[in-house]
């Protein structure tokens, strides 16, 4: 037993990692010129076999430091690729104190489950999504999928028992997260059954293809489980026409889904009017880990009624105590052993207060909206037809003595630029594939990055095309 306690060199090593942690955070503060490579005695301790002696504490946590400072951090300002959390410093110690205390959200654990549920109920009032009951995951994959299963539960009230023994549907638009169609194969309904709805020229969803596609199934014998509304599409941040949506979803019952993993934060700032209707939805998706800026894993679908998650979800097993008729976590949730994940969340509201996310996620649009313009006034980029309507940006570097007939130049163009970029070290960014041609994608979820990081990032552009 003693062996596994760290004992008499508890404080020699906290004070190492508070010394540690002040040079790690300032160092998240700025960019790095180069990403650091993995030096060749790195790659042979990461190859070295089980260890069967111990080592002292202090040298094996240096090693650790040192494998994670010879990783891809998506804390750094400069990190722009996918949609990336930036690490925030209270969330970390957040993670360090809920690791300590190791709580198992399955069962009613007295004050940590009213805190996760304070938690939740602090994020629908953020959005506008009114009172709700939530419940934290390890990501959008699960939150959705827990959505759909819920949907599901709605549609077919047997299905847990007799599986899916009816033709169904689910309606998302083309441009849908893959999480949806994954949840999908998983809940054993089958890809088959999901309909993509063509999206406008903002890449929204367009409701009277999904009404038209609704009516048509519903002629044919289909039961509709979910329509499934973006509320931030990974590839272009565009948001869905919730408001038209939700009408349609009424008017036919069909459960509302809202998968706002990414771009639901914004629904409490600014751009509110962009996600009117959010209060209809049955389910909604958000994960802090994006847009909230919380350490991953830190996901949550919240949603309006508590007995069906129980008819979805609840079990009755000799070895879980139930007290009177009230549900344990687990009763409502996919996830069994689940640990505290909303204290880094509430942790967060509580230190830093609401009115500073709103002003983050405004200061990210901004520098969106940046992007955009830069790119658009100069002859040398292409840019959408719309400034975009989140922090997702995509632009296209066309030189100059291009010709626009030769768009597989362009994209080959772009994909060894995106590489050229990756391969300096000073930003991290990724490309897209939109209506068949590559586009370069800044995504700003980073409250440390600023309008010098933008201009830069041009200025980058510029000095590595010239090798082109």
């Amino acid at each position: 037993m003693e062996r596994l306690r760290i004992g008499d060199e508890r404080r020699a090593v906290l004070d190492f990692l508070a010394e540690e942690m002040e040079r790690i955070w300032s160092g998240f503060d700025r960019a790095r010129e180069k990403e650091p490579e993995v030096t060749k005695a790195l790659k042979e301790m990461l190859s070295a076999s089980l260890p069967a002696a111990p080592s002292e504490i202090i040298k094996v946590l240096g090693e650790s430091i040192e494998a994670l400072e010879a990783s891809i951090a998506q804390s750094r300002p400069r990190f722009l690729a996918y949609i990336g959390s930036s690490g925030l410093e209270v969330g970390a110690i957040a993670d360090f104190l809920a690791s300590s205390y190791d709580i198992n959200q399955a069962i009613d654990s007295k004050a940590s489950t009213m805190l996760e549920q304070q938690t939740a109920n602090w994020v629908a009032e953020f959005i506008g999504y009114g009172k709700a009951i939530g419940f934290f995951t390890s990501g959008g994959m699960v939150s959705n999928l827990t959505a759909l299963a819920s949907a599901r539960s709605i549609a077919l009230p047997n299905s847990r028992k007799t599986g899916i023994d009816k033709p169904v549907s689910i309606y998302a638009s083309t441009e849908s997260h893959y999480s949806i169609s994954r949840a999908i194969e998983v809940l054993g309904i089958g890809t088959e059954a999901l309909r993509l709805i063509p999206i406008d020229d903002r890449h929204r969803m367009i409701p009277e293809a999904l009404e038209n596609q609704v009516v048509a199934d519903l002629a044919s014998g289909v039961i509709p489980i979910a329509i499934v509304a973006t509320a931030g599409t990974t590839l272009t941040g565009a948001i869905d026409p919730i408001d038209q949506i939700a009408l349609i979803a009424s008017k036919h019952g069909i459960w509302l889904h809202v998968d706002g993993a990414y771009g639901i934060p914004a629904a409490g700032t600014n751009r509110s009017l962009l996600f009117s209707g959010i209060e209809k939805a049955d389910s909604v998706t958000i994960d802090a880990h994006k847009w909230l800026f919380v350490p991953k894993s830190c996901s949550l679908v919240l949603m309006k009624d508590r007995e069906n998650l129980a008819r979805t979800f609840s079990h009755h097993e000799a070895y879980m105590p139930h007290v009177e008729d009230n549900y344990n976590p687990v009763d409502l949730t996919l996830e069994y052993s689940r640990p505290l994940r909303a204290l880094k969340l509430w942790i967060a509201f509580k230190t830093h207060g609401a009115e500073a996310f709103q002003h983050a996620i405004e200061r990210n649009i901004e520098l969106a909206t940046l992007t955009y313009e830069i790119a658009y006034k100069r002859s040398d980029f292409k840019t959408l037809p719309h400034p975009p309507q989140l922090s997702i940006v995509p632009i296209q570097y066309q030189p100059k003595d291009i010709k626009e007939a030769d768009r597989v130049s362009v994209s080959e163009l772009n994909n060894r630029l995106c590489q050229l970029i990756l391969s300096d070290g000073r930003f991290y960014i990724s490309s897209a594939q939109i209506d068949g041609e590559t586009w370069l994608r800044p995504c700003y979820t980073n409250f440390r990055t600023t309008e010098a990081d933008v201009r830069a990032l041009f200025a980058v552009i510029d000095e590595l095309a010239r090798s082109l």
